[in-house]
């Protein structure tokens, strides 16, 4: 291993492959009231974006408030897709089993969303009393206050930490709070992460290499 004393990990586009499930989601949502956005358009505008930036970017495509429900509906919608069609990352698995220093995973998602992906990828007894959710400290990447607050709890100062990333936000937030980022790139939309992390990576069969 390298200097690295602790790995914080985000969730989605890294441990397991939801992104494009929750943005395909809120896509057809907001088409539904006139918004007129495209998935890939969505994924380079939305992806590693808080849920309140989301919902306000929508509202200014449709001129107008969202209906007072939108975020309770968002969350039965996703659930149930990601409980149909919810996958791990590929190679994450053996990423996780081959680690030999402490790790967990910092993420902008509430905690049950977290833990939900987490149990039906089988990914959840890696993480279990090391999840840290924005929603807890009401702080939201690109702030850095998650992994801050994530590094900390591990018992270990910012320096010691690698913080891997798959969205522009998330990279900026590691950076901004003094981490080294690795990002993963297989789903770099719009190709940003090169120009920010501190390396980046298309296949976690490489990132235990880097490690």
């Amino acid at each position: 291993m390298s200097k690295y004393k602790c790995i914080i990990f985000d969730c989605d586009g890294v441990l397991i492959d939801s992104e494009p499930i929750a943005i395909g989601v809120l896509v057809e949502m907001a088409n539904y009231l006139g918004a007129n956005m495209e998935l890939d358009a969505a994924m380079i505008a939305l992806k590693g974006k808080s849920f309140k930036y989301c919902t306000n970017y929508i509202s200014q495509r449709i001129e107008k408030p969202l209906p007072i429900h939108f975020e309770q509906d968002y969350r039965i919608n996703t659930f149930e897709a990601f409980r149909k069609n919810i996958q791990p990352i590929k190679g994450i698995k053996a990423v996780l089993e081959n680690i030999n220093v402490p790790f967990c995973v910092a993420s902008s998602g509430p905690e049950n969303k977290i833990r939900l992906n987490l149990e039906l990828t089988g990914l959840l007894p890696f993480f279990e009393g090391h999840i840290f959710s924005c929603y807890a400290i009401q702080k939201w990447k690109p702030e850095p206050d998650v992994f801050l607050w994530a590094a900390e709890t591990m018992g270990f100062k910012p320096e010691d930490c690698l913080v891997v990333e798959d969205s522009l936000s998330g990279v900026r937030a590691a950076n901004t709070g003094g981490f080294d980022v690795f990002g993963y790139t297989e789903h770099d939309y719009g190709n940003a992460l090169s120009k920010e992390a501190t390396k980046t990576f298309n296949s976690m069969d490489k990132l235990l290499k880097m490690l």
